[in-house]
């Protein structure tokens, strides 16, 4: 199907509060002026503030949705979210390079919800390796980078990582005044530097700037333009209300 501007496709859980997940990314990626996919892997039980559960769908039902779409799109820019272990990650990798060898993926390693809820307690450091030689960015904060490599040290956790793959470690975690993102691209960093916001966090904010991400990369931007952009997204969303769930309509 020819269509007049790009298409992203997401894959990862259903938020009911429409706050996070593959809700959360459509919306990110149509205010981002792009059109927009979704494949779910699970169903959570969920609000902005509690999480009570998670439903894993099969792997078999996350390949029968994909090869539905398959069939009229071509996916340039995919952007992963909720998965159920790395095992599952990886089947869906190799799904998506079989349906397109050139195929960009942004990882967005969600290993907790915000509530504290766990989705994954240890990483399998083969299997991920294997993983971050096949995606394109992955997008972790302090406390996700740091199960991810074993290392408690964020920074040269991302170090170690971003010779594998690139890396946008996000800092809203961190301490501080500032609120410090990095990109770690092309044996290069970038520093994203703002003033920490005294508003409520949102809930699914990780989710919106990897998808912002991901929107503005399938529109031709660089790397590192897109993250300027997306940053720039995420922080009108912050920004919006002050509520938990935030407003995408209007930030661009």
């Amino acid at each position: 199907m020819q269509l007049l501007k790009p298409i992203c496709l997401s894959i990862g859980g259903f938020d009911p509060s429409g706050g996070a997940g593959v809700l959360a990314d459509i919306k990110t990626f149509e205010q981002n002026g792009v059109a927009a996919c979704a494949i779910t892997t699970c169903i959570t039980y969920q609000n902005e503030s509690e999480f009570e559960g998670v439903k894993w769908l099969p792997f078999s039902e996350i390949e029968k949705q994909f090869n539905v779409l398959a069939e009229i799109y071509k996916f340039s820019f995919v952007k992963i979210g909720l998965l159920k272990n790395l095992d599952f990650l990886l089947k869906i990798i190799d799904l998506l390079y079989m349906h397109n060898k050139k195929v960009s993926i942004i990882w967005d390693t969600v290993l907790s919800a915000s509530s504290g809820f766990s989705f994954h307690q240890k990483i399998n450091q083969k299997k991920l390796k294997q993983i971050l030689e096949k995606v394109y960015l992955i997008t972790p904060n302090w406390e996700e980078i740091k199960l991810l490599s074993g290392n408690e040290n964020a920074l040269r956790a991302a170090i170690t990582l971003a010779s594998t793959t690139n890396v946008f470690l996000k800092g809203g975690h961190a301490k501080g005044k500032t609120s410090e993102d990095i990109l770690f691209f092309d044996g290069k960093w970038t520093l994203y530097s703002t003033d920490r916001l005294k508003t409520k966090g949102k809930h699914g904010s990780g989710c919106v700037l990897s998808s912002a991400i991901t929107a503005q990369l399938s529109l031709g931007n660089s790397l590192q333009q897109a993250c300027i952009v997306a940053k720039e997204y995420t922080l009108g969303f912050l920004k919006s209300n002050d509520s938990l769930l935030g407003t995408h309509k209007g930030i661009l």
